[in-house]
């Protein structure tokens, strides 16, 4: 019912998560009542986010740059924070509570669904700390049966130097995603984490 380009539109809106048939079509509609300098800007941003947009060198966080401000950064403290995904690192930055550096890796171990501990980058992490001297490693990952497997599996790997391993404290509900944690439970579960025994 709906002429082709505006029918790709809605389409191209459904690629998002969470975003439904309905909605879909409220942004298409939305988009049509977009000046000419809006949508020019819409697209110039999305173009250079796919051009320029990339994983640091050594940390796996999103960044313009080849190293992300905060593996460059001299004031950072030699704590390492480990996530499962880029997006956590941009929320606890928000808090700006944390003040040490970042390790992303890629996904989660998850046996059931293929994912093995060589498929989410453990090598580039490992080799990390072995390399820099972190005194400690904070593991931030959902709490979920997949995040507690890659945490056991984390600490295993690293049991034989000596550095203090904890992960985030239980202010965290089972099952939530780490991006839907309210500021309040995440600031909670940061300054309650536990050392893994």
């Amino acid at each position: 019912m709906y002429p082709g380009s505006f029918k790709n539109l809605i389409e191209s809106f459904k690629f998002f998560p969470g975003i439904g048939e309905k909605t879909a079509e409220r942004m298409a509609f939305s988009t049509m009542n977009l000046e000419d300098t809006q949508i020019q800007f819409f697209i110039k941003s999305l173009q250079e986010v796919k051009e320029q947009i990339h994983p640091c060198k050594i940390c796996n966080s999103l960044t313009d740059q080849e190293i992300c401000p905060i593996c460059n950064s001299t004031l950072r403290q030699d704590i390492l924070c480990v996530v499962e995904d880029a997006k956590v690192v941009f929320l606890f930055e928000k808090l700006g509570m944390f003040k040490g550096k970042y390790h992303v890796l890629s996904g989660l171990i998850s046996p059931i669904d293929g994912v093995n501990p060589e498929d989410i980058g453990l090598e580039k992490l490992i080799d990390r700390i072995k390399n820099e001297n972190f005194k400690e490693i904070i593991l931030a990952f959902k709490p979920s049966i997949e995040g507690e497997v890659t945490a056991l599996y984390i600490k295993k790997i690293l049991e034989e130097l000596d550095i203090e391993i904890t992960r985030l404290a239980s202010g965290v509900p089972i099952g939530a995603d780490m991006e839907y944690v309210d500021a309040l439970t995440l600031e909670r579960a940061l300054f309650d984490r536990k050392k893994i025994e």
